[in-house]
């Protein structure tokens, strides 16, 4: 037989075939480094009508996690014709491509739906996947491992018929598997096929596990940039913090003499006229802006906290009666409800006092046309022993938007104030290891504390 005939030959035509496709997916797996791409090129490639190999593949991963085979694509050659190939007719040049459009097809296919919801025990009861998983060689549903299966809760369901299925490895290390068959024609897979079937997935399993690593690196690297980021961000906002905290203290010695003076004057001049307005306008002020500036002094500095015993049911009452004027002024009723028994946690009462202080002057600030404050004291049946204590108000609530910034710094939904006043609230009780958190309810705004009470 002459070198035209050997050329002719079925046998040469199969092999030239299947090194032309394996050429093909070499220089598809240097195009691209999108795993999800990746798989649908994969799989496409070996059910295109014109690759001749199967009818349908099915691609599963290792989930290390839950040991589990997870169903991650199926393409059926239906939804294969549009495999491109790019850069030409040479083998050693072209690669195949695909758009994203035919990639969405074959994902929202109703057999790749059912296939993304499949999950195979490695530990289960099917030996084939149990010999995929830790042989890494080819298996088949004429295999002794299929014979031998009393029934089949895995593969068989989804393929119908006959089917062979064969391991990705990487680095010695099985991370999936593919698995082909035919059911359209119902053809029996032939040795050749099986044999091209073992190249391909060894190909394709260096190339996911490429894949996998550099979307890791990414991820790392995109985390390591935003961390970056974070910590810029919070060197400048240092740096803000402490020559805001310089000016502050450079303003008050100041702003008490201007206060000094504008009440000495507001003193002398007669009501009801209009220097009288003028010294009450600038002493309110004054006394605005000292407050915001103690509020940036104490966000600023290291809190110094003097742990003793306390009993949280004295220091709210006595919260209750400094607000008297507050509530009168308001028109609000309040309610205390807790249960006679002493609530003492481990903490520092001045600043306990300051954080209750707070929210109950909040809460008057959201009711100024009057309303109902409810303050509540109860024990969680937790085996750490735990007090919740909860403020209430009628006052509208907090718009949706903004709940999740409430304790942020220099956030507020007030028109004066400096948004701190949460914010250092927040940080109190977060040092005397307990949480603070706030949602709506009913008519209005609930706080909700919640500190270890002492052993």
């Amino acid at each position: 037989m002459n070198n035209h005939d050997s050329l002719n030959h079925p046998e040469t035509d199969n092999r030239l075939s299947e090194l032309t496709l394996l050429y093909q997916f070499s220089n598809t797996m240097l195009s691209t480094m999108r795993l999800n791409k990746l798989t649908h090129l994969i799989l496409t490639a070996i059910t295109a009508p014109s690759s001749n190999l199967f009818e349908r593949a099915v691609l599963f991963l290792r989930n290390e996690k839950s040991n589990v085979l997870q169903g991650m694509l199926a393409v059926t050659s239906k939804l294969s014709e549009g495999l491109e190939i790019v850069g030409g007719h040479d083998s050693l040049e072209s690669r195949w491509d695909l758009s994203d459009e035919i990639i969405s097809k074959q994902r929202s296919a109703e057999f790749c739906l059912q296939v993304r919801l499949t999950r195979l025990e490695i530990d289960g009861f099917c030996p084939l996947i149990r010999h995929i998983v830790s042989e890494r060689s080819l298996c088949h549903s004429d295999d002794v491992l299929c014979q031998k299966c009393l029934s089949c809760h895995f593969i068989r369901p989804l393929c119908g018929g006959k089917f062979a299925a064969v391991p990705l490895v990487a680095r010695e290390n099985t991370i999936g598997m593919i698995v082909v068959d035919n059911p359209d024609s119902a053809r029996e897979i032939s040795s050749n096929n099986l044999h091209f079937l073992r190249l391909f997935a060894n190909q394709a399993g260096m190339a996911i596990e490429n894949s996998m690593l550099y979307n890791r690196i990414e991820d790392a690297h995109l985390n390591l940039k935003d961390a970056r980021e974070r910590l810029l961000h919070g060197e400048r906002l240092a740096a803000i913090g402490e020559m805001a905290a310089n000016l502050a203290h450079e303003l008050k010695n100041p702003l008490i003499a201007i206060g000094g003076f504008a009440g000495r004057l507001l003193k002398s001049l007669p009501a009801e006229t209009r220097d009288h307005q003028y010294a009450d306008t600038i002493v309110s002020e004054v006394i605005r802006l000292e407050k915001m500036l103690s509020e940036v002094l104490a966000f600023s500095r290291k809190p110094t906290i003097c742990f003793s015993y306390c009993d949280l049911e004295e220091i709210i009452q006595d919260c209750l009666i400094s607000c008297t004027t507050a509530f009168e002024d308001h028109n609000i009723k309040v309610s205390l409800s807790c249960d006679a028994r002493p609530w003492v946690v481990f903490g520092d009462a001045h600043q306990l006092k300051q954080v209750f202080l707070n929210l109950i002057l909040n809460s008057c600030d959201a009711m100024p046309e009057g309303g109902q404050l409810d303050l509540t004291l109860e024990k969680t049946l937790h085996e750490k022993k735990t007090v919740i204590i909860t403020f209430a108000d009628t006052g509208g609530g907090i718009p949706k938007d903004m709940l999740s910034q409430i304790f942020n710094p220099f956030f507020t939904t007030k028109h004066h104030g400096t948004g701190l006043g949460l914010a250092i609230t927040n940080r109190i009780i977060l040092n005397h290891f307990g949480s603070i958190e706030v949602c709506n309810a009913g008519r209005g705004a609930v706080f909700t504390i919640t500190l270890p009470l002492a052993e």
